[in-house]
């Protein structure tokens, strides 16, 4: 379990991130994002990717919980890319891959260029699925392309170039929200890093959360994905400020308090 401090920074971070609001995607967007997560929940091939994410572990905020959340939304974003209907055989397909390639996106996160070894893994992965070659290199391709400020590779025609672009704009969806209520914490509490220094890399971590928002590549994720890394930063903002202030104060004093007594003070 987490100590008392990170855990009253985490709690601070999700009642920010309450009153800041959810994400229009969800509000607008609520019939596609649940058609995808009962397409998700209803197929034997999604149940396959989850357990090779689940065997991978939990890397820095980018385990099972972090994928789940791609898989479905890269879905919807094909669901709504592909016209937002009732999707036919083709679609429901699609949605398939993306929902695969969601899963499997950060299999070698823990690795340098991990979108390039993740994609050579998931190839090799997906040979014993029932995909045709195609849809398998569809896959590899999107997660190729997921990182951010890399350039884009693909030779690939519109429908692979759809699944790489849906990919990329539902994991950067997460540099929202999900960045200061979930992330961030993964990351650096496994690490045992004090919240005291961490703030000094807050403010430029901020800088680079803000990059990501001209950098969607889907027609619906430039229409939504600016609100995610609005609402993102606003938390990050007021979160710092109370790291800063009142939170990290009340600390510092219980710490002068307990140094001043450790010396024989204040008796």
């Amino acid at each position: 379990m987490p100590d008392p401090e990170y855990r009253r920074a985490m709690d601070l971070s999700r009642k920010i991130a309450a009153e800041v609001g959810t994400p229009r995607f969800y509000l607008e967007r609520e019939r596609e994002v649940a058609l995808s997560r009962e397409l998700f929940a209803a197929e034997p091939l999604v149940a396959a990717g989850i357990r090779l994410a689940e065997e991978r572990g939990d890397c820095l905020g980018h385990g099972l919980i972090h994928v789940r959340k791609v898989a479905i939304d890269v879905g919807a974003l094909i669901l709504i890319e592909e016209g937002g209907g009732l999707p036919g055989a083709r679609v429901r397909r699609l949605v398939l891959l993306a929902h695969l390639a969601g899963l499997l996106h950060d299999i070698r996160r823990a690795e340098k260029d991990h979108a390039e070894r993740g994609a050579d893994e998931a190839a090799r992965l997906l040979t014993s699925f029932p995909i045709q070659d195609d849809e398998c290199a569809g896959i590899a391709g999107a997660i190729r392309n997921h990182e951010a400020f890399r350039p884009f590779r693909t030779e690939a025609g519109p429908t692979e170039r759809l699944l790489s672009d849906a990919l990329y704009d539902a994991d950067k969806f997460r540099w929202g929200p999900d960045n200061f209520t979930e992330t961030l914490w993964a990351m650096i509490i496994p690490r045992g890093i004090p919240l005291r220094s961490l703030l000094p890399r807050f403010l430029p971590g901020l800088e680079g959360v803000r990059k990501i928002r001209e950098s969607f590549r889907t027609a619906t994720g430039r229409e939504y994905g600016p609100d995610f890394i609005d609402r993102g930063l606003t938390i990050g903002r007021r979160l710092y400020e109370e790291l800063t202030t009142s939170f990290l104060t009340d600390s510092q004093k219980v710490e002068d308090v307990t140094l001043r007594l450790s010396k024989g003070e204040d008796k």
